[in-house]
């Protein structure tokens, strides 16, 4: 379907095309798992994947001219400067030349999430480049990167596995109600802090590897690879906070399974609501995966911030200032620490912490560190 959506004139293929394909990914995704408990987690993350591949199969269906660049009047045919995200760029020089266009294109927008160069992509917040840009100095650059958020992974999932029941793959919850309520709210902000931490690591961790490969292996320009994220703890407001500074990789799942038809039911507030109604539902339909049923926990947290936007909204038009400053910084850090302990919870009481992300042997934390401080302990 993503080739056809580069092809002139396949609007009428791409719409029969599309119930086989939906039903084949939701089959493969749902149908096919993996049964050891530890990868457990696994199914999670292909469910995961099938969303944003349904997302992709919908686009490619209904845009009846197929998927366009900026600068394109039909596929492959440009016309005038090639403006994205508010700048004028060339048409952007592509890598192994002796690969036909229309599938290097195809691969291309298979693989593309926040669509760089896409006419779908423009508005996406892109982060200022914080490496080089000549080659050998960003490859250099991105594999310490790599090896910086692997060590950082590796380091709080071991932590993470040593709470009961939170660490195993049968899981557990992290709010032990064997603790006091001052202790207990401790450990649950410790844990949930230590989640966190490890979900944005290996984030960096996995696009470092994709940059590196995609960068010294497939001839890929290093201007197409600006960071994952820009500084999310620097958010002074909620709105800041989704829009710029988390990363922008789903944006587009989200507006086509919920942002459009939203906007189609009930305008720009159908759009928003819509938008974070479809992240609630993205993440639980593929915790359901998993074998523990649905907790509407999580998606009643993402669907939380359309009316939380709405408060910054009507705060700006009271006070006529934006939500901002250290007092903005406290808010989000509230939504962050606060609010999302439940939707945490919720996920690790059904496994997720217990899941195997770093094999053990190829954990340094888990060879080295551990059986050192373990024998250390039992020394004294």
């Amino acid at each position: 379907m993503a080739y056809l959506a580069r092809r002139p004139d396949t609007y009428l293929f791409r719409l029969l095309l599309l119930p086989a394909a939906l039903c084949g990914i939701v089959a493969s995704a749902y149908r096919f798992v993996w049964t050891i408990p530890e990868l457990n987690v696994y199914n999670w993350g292909q469910c995961l994947l099938a969303a944003v591949t349904i997302a992709k199969a919908l686009e490619y269906a209904f845009h009846q001219e197929g998927m366009l660049k900026v600068g394109e009047t039909r596929p492959g045919e440009a016309k005038g400067k090639a403006i994205a995200n508010g700048q004028t760029t060339p048409t952007a020089q592509r890598g192994l030349t002796f690969i036909p266009s229309g599938l290097y294109d195809s691969v291309e927008l298979m693989h593309t999430l926040r669509g760089l160069q896409w006419k779908f992509g423009q508005g996406v917040h892109i982060p200022k480049h914080t490496r080089p840009l000549e080659r050998k100095a960003f490859l250099r650059a991105t594999f310490l990167s790599f090896a910086r958020n692997f060590i950082l992974l590796d380091f709080w999932e071991s932590v993470l596995k040593l709470f009961p029941g939170v660490g195993t793959p049968a899981g557990g919850t992290m709010f032990y109600p064997t603790l006091q309520p001052f202790c207990r709210y401790i450990v649950s902000t410790v844990i949930h802090m230590l989640t966190g931490s490890a979900l944005l690591a290996g984030f960096g961790m996995v696009y470092d590897l994709i940059t590196v490969i995609a960068v010294g292996c497939l001839d890929s320009s290093p201007a197409s690879w600006p960071p994952a994220m820009d500084d999310p703890w620097s958010a002074d407001s909620m709105h800041a906070l989704w829009s710029k500074h988390w990363h922008q990789f789903l944006r587009q799942t989200f507006l086509v399974l919920g942002g459009y038809p939203g906007k189609w039911l009930a305008g720009d507030l159908g759009m928003l609501f819509g938008t974070f109604i479809a992240s609630g539902l993205f993440h639980e339909c593929a915790m359901y995966s998993m074998g523990r049923g649905f907790d509407h926990t999580v998606s009643s947290f993402f669907a939380m911030q359309g009316p939380i936007l709405l408060l910054e909204r009507f705060w700006r038009k009271l006070t006529r200032r934006r939500v901002g400053g250290w007092p903005g910084r406290l808010w989000v850090y509230f939504n962050l620490f606060i609010l999302a302990q439940p939707m945490v919870d919720a996920w690790h009481k059904r496994g997720l912490g217990g899941g195997m992300v770093i094999p053990p042997f190829l954990s340094p934390v888990r060879l080295l560190l551990l059986p050192v401080v373990h024998k250390y302990l039992h020394t004294r």
